[in-house]
Protein backbone atom coordinates (compact mmCIF):
# COMPACT_ATOMS: atom_id res chain seq x y z
CA UNK A 1 0.00 0.00 0.00
CA UNK A 2 2.85 2.78 1.12
CA UNK A 3 4.15 1.51 -2.08
CA UNK A 4 1.59 2.03 -3.99
CA UNK A 5 0.89 5.62 -2.27
CA UNK A 6 4.39 6.89 -3.74
CA UNK A 7 3.92 5.82 -6.49
CA UNK A 8 0.74 8.01 -7.32
CA UNK A 9 2.98 11.21 -5.68
CA UNK A 10 5.46 10.29 -8.19
CA UNK A 11 2.90 10.63 -11.23
CA UNK A 12 0.98 13.41 -9.75
CA UNK A 13 4.55 15.28 -9.27
CA UNK A 14 5.35 14.71 -13.15
CA UNK A 15 2.05 15.54 -13.78
CA UNK A 16 2.14 18.98 -12.02
CA UNK A 17 5.54 19.56 -13.26
CA UNK A 18 4.02 18.73 -17.05
CA UNK A 19 1.53 21.33 -16.68
CA UNK A 20 3.84 24.30 -15.21
CA UNK A 21 6.46 23.98 -17.53
CA UNK A 22 4.70 23.75 -21.60
CA UNK A 23 3.84 27.00 -23.03
CA UNK A 24 0.71 28.42 -23.03
CA UNK A 25 -1.40 30.49 -26.01
CA UNK A 26 -3.61 33.30 -24.93
CA UNK A 27 -6.07 34.72 -26.69
CA UNK A 28 -5.74 38.54 -26.58
CA UNK A 29 -9.40 40.16 -24.77
CA UNK A 30 -10.19 36.61 -24.48
CA UNK A 31 -13.86 36.63 -26.20
CA UNK A 32 -13.76 40.46 -27.00
CA UNK A 33 -10.76 39.57 -29.03
CA UNK A 34 -8.37 42.82 -30.59
CA UNK A 35 -10.53 45.65 -30.92
CA UNK A 36 -10.85 49.44 -29.22
CA UNK A 37 -11.64 50.08 -25.49
CA UNK A 38 -10.47 52.24 -23.34
CA UNK A 39 -7.73 50.01 -20.93
CA UNK A 40 -9.85 46.71 -21.84
CA UNK A 41 -5.73 44.87 -22.68
CA UNK A 42 -4.03 46.93 -19.33
CA UNK A 43 -6.92 44.58 -17.30
CA UNK A 44 -7.03 41.81 -19.32
CA UNK A 45 -2.94 41.20 -18.66
CA UNK A 46 -3.26 41.87 -14.79
CA UNK A 47 -6.77 39.36 -14.73
CA UNK A 48 -6.08 35.97 -13.23
CA UNK A 49 -2.20 37.52 -12.69
CA UNK A 50 -1.14 36.15 -15.97
CA UNK A 51 2.58 35.57 -16.33
CA UNK A 52 4.33 35.43 -19.82
CA UNK A 53 6.70 32.94 -20.32
CA UNK A 54 9.45 32.69 -23.15
CA UNK A 55 7.56 30.18 -25.73
CA UNK A 56 4.14 31.34 -24.74
CA UNK A 57 1.87 32.70 -27.49
CA UNK A 58 -0.71 35.51 -27.66
CA UNK A 59 -3.81 35.19 -30.51
CA UNK A 60 -5.20 37.69 -32.27
CA UNK A 61 -8.78 37.64 -33.45
CA UNK A 62 -9.79 41.10 -35.20
CA UNK A 63 -11.05 42.25 -38.53
CA UNK A 64 -8.09 42.82 -40.73
CA UNK A 65 -9.92 45.35 -43.03
CA UNK A 66 -10.13 47.70 -39.92
CA UNK A 67 -7.25 46.48 -38.01
CA UNK A 68 -3.70 44.68 -37.84
CA UNK A 69 -1.24 44.30 -34.65
CA UNK A 70 1.71 46.04 -34.84
CA UNK A 71 4.78 45.01 -32.94
CA UNK A 72 6.65 48.38 -31.85
CA UNK A 73 9.89 48.93 -30.25
CA UNK A 74 9.48 51.07 -27.38
CA UNK A 75 7.53 52.44 -24.60
CA UNK A 76 7.00 55.99 -26.79
CA UNK A 77 5.94 54.58 -29.64
CA UNK A 78 3.48 52.41 -27.63
CA UNK A 79 2.54 55.19 -25.63
CA UNK A 80 1.96 57.50 -28.50
CA UNK A 81 0.20 55.05 -30.68
CA UNK A 82 3.47 55.72 -33.08
CA UNK A 83 3.51 52.64 -35.62
CA UNK A 84 5.84 54.36 -38.33
CA UNK A 85 8.92 52.27 -37.80
CA UNK A 86 7.57 48.94 -36.75
CA UNK A 87 9.40 45.89 -35.73
CA UNK A 88 6.50 43.90 -37.51
CA UNK A 89 3.13 43.98 -38.82
CA UNK A 90 0.41 41.17 -38.35
CA UNK A 91 -2.49 41.68 -40.98
CA UNK A 92 -4.48 38.47 -40.69
CA UNK A 93 -7.14 38.84 -38.18
CA UNK A 94 -5.85 35.63 -36.81
CA UNK A 95 -1.91 35.79 -35.77
CA UNK A 96 -0.38 33.70 -33.21
CA UNK A 97 2.60 35.33 -32.10
CA UNK A 98 5.12 33.47 -30.03
CA UNK A 99 7.07 35.42 -27.36
CA UNK A 100 10.67 34.25 -28.33
CA UNK A 101 12.55 36.70 -26.21
CA UNK A 102 12.38 37.94 -22.77
CA UNK A 103 11.44 41.35 -22.08
CA UNK A 104 8.62 43.87 -22.68
CA UNK A 105 7.06 43.79 -25.88
CA UNK A 106 4.48 46.38 -27.26
CA UNK A 107 1.89 45.83 -29.57
CA UNK A 108 -0.95 48.45 -31.00
CA UNK A 109 -2.91 48.92 -34.44
CA UNK A 110 -1.51 50.95 -36.71
CA UNK A 111 -5.48 52.44 -37.15
CA UNK A 112 -4.86 55.13 -35.15
CA UNK A 113 -8.23 56.44 -33.44
CA UNK A 114 -8.42 53.17 -32.07
CA UNK A 115 -5.02 52.86 -30.73
CA UNK A 116 -5.81 56.37 -28.76
CA UNK A 117 -9.13 54.42 -27.94
CA UNK A 118 -7.34 52.07 -26.24
CA UNK A 119 -6.07 48.83 -28.92
CA UNK A 120 -2.81 48.46 -27.50
CA UNK A 121 -1.23 46.01 -25.43
CA UNK A 122 2.17 45.80 -23.37
CA UNK A 123 3.20 42.40 -21.77
CA UNK A 124 6.41 41.37 -19.66
CA UNK A 125 7.94 37.99 -20.89
CA UNK A 126 9.95 36.38 -18.44
CA UNK A 127 12.12 34.01 -19.06
CA UNK A 128 12.00 30.52 -16.82
CA UNK A 129 15.27 27.95 -17.22
CA UNK A 130 12.47 25.15 -16.46
CA UNK A 131 10.17 25.86 -19.84
CA UNK A 132 12.64 24.89 -22.95
CA UNK A 133 10.98 26.78 -25.54
CA UNK A 134 9.31 24.71 -28.29
CA UNK A 135 10.09 24.54 -31.57
CA UNK A 136 7.98 25.65 -34.39
CA UNK A 137 4.96 23.84 -35.96
CA UNK A 138 6.34 20.53 -37.66
CA UNK A 139 4.76 22.30 -40.75
CA UNK A 140 6.92 25.13 -40.62
CA UNK A 141 10.02 23.07 -40.26
CA UNK A 142 11.75 22.95 -43.70
CA UNK A 143 14.77 22.21 -45.07
CA UNK A 144 17.28 24.72 -45.29
CA UNK A 145 16.89 26.21 -49.46
CA UNK A 146 18.86 28.83 -51.42
CA UNK A 147 19.45 32.45 -50.30
CA UNK A 148 19.27 34.97 -52.85
CA UNK A 149 20.52 38.22 -52.62
CA UNK A 150 18.13 40.55 -53.60
CA UNK A 151 19.83 42.61 -56.32
CA UNK A 152 22.75 41.03 -56.74
CA UNK A 153 26.25 41.56 -55.36
CA UNK A 154 26.82 44.60 -56.70
CA UNK A 155 24.17 46.96 -54.81
CA UNK A 156 21.29 44.75 -53.03
CA UNK A 157 18.10 46.67 -52.54
CA UNK A 158 18.38 49.84 -53.95
CA UNK A 159 17.02 52.02 -57.50
CA UNK A 160 18.02 50.96 -60.30
CA UNK A 161 15.95 51.28 -63.60
CA UNK A 162 11.72 50.35 -63.40
CA UNK A 163 12.57 46.89 -64.77
CA UNK A 164 15.74 45.84 -62.71
CA UNK A 165 13.74 43.53 -60.35
CA UNK A 166 11.28 41.99 -62.71
CA UNK A 167 14.26 40.56 -64.58
CA UNK A 168 16.37 39.71 -61.98
CA UNK A 169 13.35 37.55 -60.07
CA UNK A 170 12.42 35.63 -63.71
CA UNK A 171 15.92 34.58 -63.93
CA UNK A 172 15.52 32.13 -60.98
CA UNK A 173 13.03 29.85 -59.47
CA UNK A 174 12.40 30.15 -55.86
CA UNK A 175 11.08 27.40 -54.24
CA UNK A 176 9.33 26.95 -50.49
CA UNK A 177 12.38 27.42 -47.93
CA UNK A 178 14.33 29.46 -49.94
CA UNK A 179 15.55 32.76 -48.65
CA UNK A 180 15.86 36.28 -49.84
CA UNK A 181 18.29 38.55 -48.02
CA UNK A 182 17.49 42.40 -48.82
CA UNK A 183 20.64 44.32 -48.13
CA UNK A 184 20.58 47.90 -48.31
CA UNK A 185 21.50 51.69 -46.33
CA UNK A 186 19.61 54.53 -44.72
CA UNK A 187 18.34 55.83 -48.28
CA UNK A 188 15.98 52.79 -48.45
CA UNK A 189 15.23 52.38 -45.31
CA UNK A 190 13.03 49.26 -45.53
CA UNK A 191 11.49 45.85 -47.00
CA UNK A 192 7.30 46.40 -46.87
CA UNK A 193 6.18 42.27 -47.81
CA UNK A 194 2.27 43.02 -49.07
CA UNK A 195 -0.54 41.38 -49.90
CA UNK A 196 -1.18 41.46 -53.73
CA UNK A 197 -1.16 42.96 -57.22
CA UNK A 198 -2.95 45.98 -56.73
CA UNK A 199 -0.67 47.33 -53.59
CA UNK A 200 1.97 46.29 -55.75
CA UNK A 201 1.37 48.31 -58.92
CA UNK A 202 0.05 51.12 -56.92
CA UNK A 203 3.19 51.14 -53.97
CA UNK A 204 0.47 51.14 -51.28
CA UNK A 205 2.54 50.64 -48.03
CA UNK A 206 -0.29 50.83 -45.75
CA UNK A 207 -1.49 47.11 -44.95
CA UNK A 208 1.59 45.27 -45.28
CA UNK A 209 2.04 41.50 -44.08
CA UNK A 210 5.17 42.26 -42.63
CA UNK A 211 7.81 45.32 -42.45
CA UNK A 212 11.73 44.48 -41.72
CA UNK A 213 13.88 47.87 -41.44
CA UNK A 214 17.02 46.44 -40.42
CA UNK A 215 19.32 46.88 -43.20
CA UNK A 216 20.25 42.93 -43.43
CA UNK A 217 16.49 41.21 -43.13
CA UNK A 218 16.53 37.57 -44.40
CA UNK A 219 13.00 36.63 -44.89
CA UNK A 220 12.40 32.77 -45.47
CA UNK A 221 9.56 32.01 -48.46
CA UNK A 222 7.08 29.69 -46.36
CA UNK A 223 4.15 29.54 -48.58
CA UNK A 224 4.05 28.51 -52.36
CA UNK A 225 2.77 31.55 -54.66
CA UNK A 226 3.07 35.04 -55.67
CA UNK A 227 5.09 36.87 -52.94
CA UNK A 228 5.39 40.87 -52.85
CA UNK A 229 7.58 43.18 -51.70
CA UNK A 230 8.42 47.16 -52.31
CA UNK A 231 9.55 49.97 -49.93
CA UNK A 232 7.88 52.61 -48.02
CA UNK A 233 9.76 55.56 -49.04
CA UNK A 234 8.28 58.26 -51.97
CA UNK A 235 9.42 57.79 -54.61
CA UNK A 236 11.70 54.86 -54.67
CA UNK A 237 8.96 52.20 -55.23
CA UNK A 238 7.67 53.84 -58.24
CA UNK A 239 11.52 54.35 -59.22
CA UNK A 240 11.46 50.26 -59.74
CA UNK A 241 11.99 49.54 -56.02
CA UNK A 242 10.08 46.80 -55.52
CA UNK A 243 9.92 42.85 -55.96
CA UNK A 244 7.77 39.94 -56.89
CA UNK A 245 8.51 36.56 -56.84
CA UNK A 246 7.03 33.33 -58.05
CA UNK A 247 7.46 30.77 -55.31
CA UNK A 248 7.15 27.19 -56.34
CA UNK A 249 6.55 23.99 -53.87
CA UNK A 250 8.90 22.92 -52.00
CA UNK A 251 11.43 21.03 -54.13
CA UNK A 252 11.28 17.11 -54.39
CA UNK A 253 14.68 16.53 -55.03
CA UNK A 254 16.61 14.56 -52.91
CA UNK A 255 19.80 16.59 -51.15
CA UNK A 256 22.69 15.09 -49.61
CA UNK A 257 24.12 17.78 -47.78
CA UNK A 258 27.37 15.80 -46.83
CA UNK A 259 28.43 14.59 -50.09
CA UNK A 260 31.58 15.78 -51.51
CA UNK A 261 31.88 18.63 -53.73
CA UNK A 262 34.56 16.81 -56.17
CA UNK A 263 33.46 13.39 -57.46
CA UNK A 264 36.24 11.01 -57.75
CA UNK A 265 35.88 9.15 -61.39
CA UNK A 266 38.43 7.05 -61.37
CA UNK A 267 36.38 5.28 -58.85
CA UNK A 268 33.11 5.46 -60.84
CA UNK A 269 34.53 4.17 -63.79
CA UNK A 270 35.79 1.82 -61.93
CA UNK A 271 32.58 0.42 -60.75
CA UNK A 272 31.21 1.39 -63.86
CA UNK A 273 33.88 -1.11 -65.77
CA UNK A 274 33.19 -4.22 -62.93
CA UNK A 275 29.20 -3.75 -63.73
CA UNK A 276 29.80 -4.39 -67.22
CA UNK A 277 32.22 -7.25 -66.52
CA UNK A 278 29.57 -9.03 -64.39
CA UNK A 279 26.88 -11.09 -66.17
CA UNK A 280 24.15 -13.12 -63.78
CA UNK A 281 24.35 -16.87 -64.83
CA UNK A 282 20.66 -18.01 -66.61
CA UNK A 283 18.72 -20.02 -64.69
CA UNK A 284 17.65 -23.83 -65.33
Amino acid sequence: MRMMSFVFAMMMSFVVLSGCCSAKIYKVGDSEGWTAKDDVYYTWAETDHKEFHVGDSLVFEYDPIVNDVTHVSGALEYEFCDYSSPKIVYNTGHDVVTLMEPGFHYFITSNQVQCVLGQKLEVLVIHDPSRPVPPPPPSKILPVGNTYKVGGDSGGWKVYDSDFYNKWSEEKQFHVGDTLFFEYDNEVSDVYEINGDLEFMTCDPTSPVAVHKTGHDLVRLMEPGVHYFITSPSGSCEAGLKLRVMVGPQSKAVVFPNFPKKVDLSAMERLNNWLKTFKPQPHH
